[in-house]
């Protein structure tokens, strides 16, 4: 595993999780990768504190259960497991993590003596009256070297040789530091020297102290292995709970250190699928510095990445891998798990590196065609391959490599190959379980984006990247002279492909976005429609209800002879006639060109008026519609209507300024503003804003620059001056 994580260059991220952990255990967690990823998800809800530092206690396990004597060191480092257990149980937990943490059922006689034991690790002196005894028998003999020693260094015989006036310890004896020639004042013995040639000199006065405080400390130190030997015992009868709750330490301080690094990277957990597909959004590599994060859909057998030197196909590779193991062993990654979707792998492979070995008389080729025959005995493996064509002839090479991959592909083997070599690229591009990838190139500036394009084979860029590197342009033209026209022409075919594939899918996302606001039109005019359509039935149900009412009155005063009821029944007709509301067809509002209006729920401008028909542009949508139909939206300043290129009408913002104050935004939230922020500067016509972000922990204004880089519009951006916010503002430019 560890030279996986190597290849992956993932070690400096596992050390710093590791680095997290209690104690040293592996990364793979035994049992249910399912309920392992409950728990951490449960447990990130909770604010705790992280495990303490405990060595590993599988040797003193096995000491006691052949009746050894635990070290009082050692039965400190259980306690220390004990209390934290005992500190998770004060806290309030829900769920499954409730329910465990139950679960450890701590003994009345375990509490009991985890109650002996003060916060530094040493037996309390009142569990027992021989202890306070001692301690205070020590505290006397110790106040009486004090004593003794502040004498002898007031001593004014001893002035002249003194080198300071500080007792030193040296070998567990107190000393004092003195020049040459102090036997004729003091007795003592030489204990060691100092730098610059001074003698450590342990007064014989003392001895008398000395032995009284060993004696004191020897009775301290058996009465202690008393107590070692009475907790060994009692931990012996309580085995099957000590292997229990330190097996339960390691679980929860596995999932602690997830947890907490997860929270350190702001990073996210994926759990494995059962099936093999890998579907990542917005995965960062660990070890890079300022990644551009990397999306991909891959369901097939092989992903075939192709295209221009250093253009991140090795560390694209990597990132598959490096995302696959981290899900593997529940590790976080920053990534959008909400979108993403990773397959789980027995066998996670990468062959990288160059294996040519003079010792074992290994060639490169060799090397690689042993690693290719280890393949053949696994399933369920994700192998990551680079430069597959590594070491032989090419045309060869496309032929052996194509039938190797098309007999992997029945083996439940997921490839991912990275290649320079077209023949194989070609060969394997018919083949219906073949994804294809390829780097892309900035040719007006001549240098690789580091971006990736699907469904195309990419063009290498060698000559384009000798002469960005320095050699010479009649050494390039030569070389693509000996290369062919023939060749060279089919690069300019396939470069002609990329661009032809960049303009259909911009087009293709062009069409999905109009294609999403003309949905969003017709569900609203659906919406106002049958609104409409019941207001209409209402008010016709409304005039049928009152029509009836009125005839019958009048068939009543018909059917009167008197003409005094005649009169009354027809004035009863007349009210409820009146009463009849007509609805109006013709809106009285003065409604003209410019005007901000509303249809329903749709807002929009006017653009023209023709008749009683007007031209409205709600949401880039033109639509024609009766004046009577519309509200007059009342602002205080008219807002006239912009034209784009494109025929599109676009309404300039009227409250839009040129600052924007993202303090105490979260990064998604602040980012989302942002990109609304610059779009209504941009219709306003600033070509300078700034952005007030704050310093704080430094992740927001990280956030937000990391999308300046990416936002189209930007010409530039750099900090604010000192008085004008300093590293807690932005100016862009636009």
């Amino acid at each position: 595993m560890q030279k996986l994580i190597l290849k992956l260059d993932l070690d400096g991220y596992i050390t710093s999780y590791k680095n997290l952990l209690a104690r040293e255990k592996p990364i793979f967690m035994e049992g249910d990768a399912k309920l392992h990823f409950r728990f951490i998800k449960e447990l990130q809800n909770y604010d705790l504190n992280p495990p303490p530092q405990v060595d590993n206690m599988d040797k003193e396990l096995v000491h006691l259960s052949k009746q050894g004597i635990l070290h009082i060191k050692q039965i400190w480092e259980f306690i220390k497991i004990i209390r934290y257990f005992l500190y998770l149980k004060q806290k309030k937990f829900e769920g499954i993590v409730d329910d465990w943490i139950k679960s450890v059922d701590i003994s009345p006689l375990i509490l009991k003596i985890e109650n002996w034991f003060d916060k530094n690790g040493d037996l309390k002196e009142e569990i027992d009256e021989k202890f306070l005894s001692i301690n205070a028998s020590l505290k006397i003999v110790k106040e009486k070297i004090d004593s003794h020693l502040k004498i002898l260094l007031t001593s004014s015989k001893l002035q002249e040789f003194l080198v300071d006036t500080q007792v030193h310890f040296l070998n567990e004896q107190e000393t004092f530091l003195l020049r040459g020639g102090f036997n004729n004042v003091i007795k003592g013995s030489i204990v060691g020297r100092s730098g610059n040639g001074y003698f450590y000199v342990s007064p014989h006065s003392l001895e008398s102290y000395k032995k009284q405080k060993s004696d004191l400390t020897d009775k301290k130190e058996a009465l202690i292995y008393e107590y070692a030997k009475k907790i060994s015992s009692e931990f012996g009868k309580q085995l099957l709970f000590l292997k229990f709750i330190n097996k339960e330490f390691d679980r929860f301080d596995n999932y602690m250190a997830r947890v907490l690094f997860a929270k350190r990277f702001d990073a996210e957990f994926v759990l494995p699928s059962k099936d093999s597909d890998i579907i990542l959004k917005n995965f960062s590599h660990p070890a890079l510095h300022e990644p551009k994060p990397i999306s991909v859909n891959f369901k097939k057998n092989i992903l075939l990445i192709t295209g221009v030197n250093a253009g991140g196909k090795t560390m694209f590779l990597k990132s598959l891998l490096s995302a696959a193991f981290l899900a593997k062993y529940l590790l976080p990654m920053k990534i959008n798990a909400a979108n993403s979707h990773i397959g789980n792998f027995k066998n996670i492979k990468a062959i990288i590196e160059d294996p040519q070995n003079v010792k074992d008389d290994i060639s490169t080729f060799a090397g690689r065609m042993i690693e290719f025959s280890k393949l053949f005995t696994i399933k369920s493996a994700l192998v990551g391959v680079d430069e597959i064509e590594l070491g032989t002839d090419a045309d060869e090479a496309a032929n052996l490599f194509c039938a190797i991959l098309e007999n992997l592909i029945k083996k439940e083997i997921k490839i991912i190959i990275t290649t320079h070599h077209k023949r194989l690229a070609s060969m394997l591009a018919a083949n219906e379980h073949v994804e294809l990838l390829a780097a892309l190139y900035d040719e007006k500036a001549q240098k690789p984006l580091y971006g990736f394009l699907e469904g195309i084979i990419g063009k290498s860029y060698a000559f384009e990247t000798a002469l960005r590197y320095g050699i010479a342009q009649n050494i390039v033209e030569k070389a693509k002279t000996l290369y062919g026209e023939d060749k060279e022409k089919l690069n300019e075919l396939i470069q002609k492909n990329i661009d032809l594939e960049l303009q259909s899918r911009i087009k293709l996302k062009e069409f999905e976005q109009k294609e999403q606001m003309l949905s969003k039109l017709t569900n609203s005019l659906e919406e106002q429609k049958d609104k409409q359509q019941e207001e209409f039935e209402k008010i016709k149900r409304d005039f049928e209800s009152k029509y009836m009412e009125a005839i019958s009155l009048a068939k009543e005063a018909a059917r009167e002879k008197s003409s005094e009821n005649i009169h009354r029944l027809l004035n009863q007709t007349n009210k409820v006639k009146e009463t009849i509301i007509t609805p109006q067809t013709k809106n009285t509002e003065d409604i003209k060109a410019g005007d901000k209006v509303k249809y329903g729920a749709l807002k929009g401008v006017v653009l023209s008026i023709k008749k009683e028909i007007a031209s409205i542009e709600a949401e880039g949508i033109i639509m024609h519609l009766p004046k009577y139909s519309l509200k007059k939206i009342r602002s205080n300043q008219p807002v006239p209507p912009v034209k784009k290129k494109n025929g599109i009408f676009l309404q300039r913002p009227t409250n839009v300024g040129v600052t924007l104050d993202l303090h105490g935004l979260r990064s998604d939230e602040a980012i989302e503003k942002t990109d609304k922020f610059l779009s209504d500067a941009l219709l306003a016509g600033f070509d300078e804003v700034q952005i007030y972000h704050g310093v704080g922990t430094g992740k927001l204004a990280f956030a937000i620059k990391n999308f300046l880089k990416t936002h189209p519009s930007v010409k530039e951006f750099f900090d604010a001056s000192v008085n004008n916010g300093g590293a807690g503002a932005t100016i862009v430019r636009l």
